[in-house]
């Protein structure tokens, strides 16, 4: 397990020079498919990070920190999901920008958001201890700063770009099933799916290519495997 880390202040004023100055933050929403602790269910999950300094000293937050002046924003959001969270997600992506004025009380504050989707494999390297704690997306408690504002930000975008792109595979393996993408569509959406409206759908869009190869150790005909048509653009990428 990774040695836990609480949450960094969301920024630093960057020169004493000007009461005017602002700050500059990278902060990172990781989302995670796990069963509801209650239902069962598979249902999205985030970390956050206890903050043990002023201001919101106890509250949850999302990981992030100040922008250092030798990271680019990638690296940054890189960086801080692998001190706070112990993750090195392979989808990272740029979420949104957050800047209203009175978001932050130690000074003006504007947040540069990455969102992560992290596949099962990569959930078991992750971080869960006193400071760091995963908890159902939908179900947040109060947070420090703007955070909450930012959670239902992120599940709404994310919930409507899972309708017309392949952000799913996102949350597969190499390669999957066409059970096992609709299991991520009906838990991100909340809801189920009809399994062969949902295959035609998939199929129609070409979104994924069958691999010639079938699940193997089943009782019955063998589901196919599938893999992504879309490579995933790399952090780099980004714009």
């Amino acid at each position: 397990m990774t040695e836990t880390v609480a949450a960094p202040p969301e920024a630093s004023p960057c020169s004493d020079e000007s009461a005017h100055a602002v700050s500059l933050a990278v902060s990172t929403v990781i989302f995670a498919l796990r069963p509801h602790p209650t239902t069962g269910e598979s249902t999205l999950w985030l970390p956050l990070v206890r903050r043990i300094r002023d201001p919101y000293r106890g509250s949850w937050a999302l990981p992030g920190g100040p922008l250092e002046p030798h990271e680019d924003l990638a690296a940054s959001a890189r960086h801080t999901l692998e001190r706070t969270a112990g993750l090195t997600p392979r989808h990272l992506e740029q979420l949104y920008s957050f800047g209203a004025v009175d978001r932050s009380p130690g000074g003006r504050v504007v947040s540069i958001v990455y969102w992560a989707l992290v596949r099962a494999d990569e959930v078991a390297s992750a971080v869960d201890g006193e400071n760091v704690q995963w908890f159902v997306a939908d179900e947040v408690p109060q947070l420090a700063f703007d955070h909450n504002d930012i959670v239902t930000y992120a599940l709404a975008r994310l919930r409507s770009k899972i309708t017309y792109s392949p952000i799913a595979h996102a949350f597969c393996a190499d390669e999957f099933t066409l059970g096992d993408l609709r299991a991520v569509h009906e838990g991100v959406l909340r809801r189920r799916l009809d399994p062969a409206n949902f295959r035609r759908q998939i199929l129609a869009g070409g979104s994924v290519v069958p691999t010639g190869r079938c699940v193997t150790g089943t009782s019955h005909r063998p589901p196919a495997l599938y893999r992504s048509q879309h490579r995933a653009p790399t952090p780099e990428e980004q714009p």
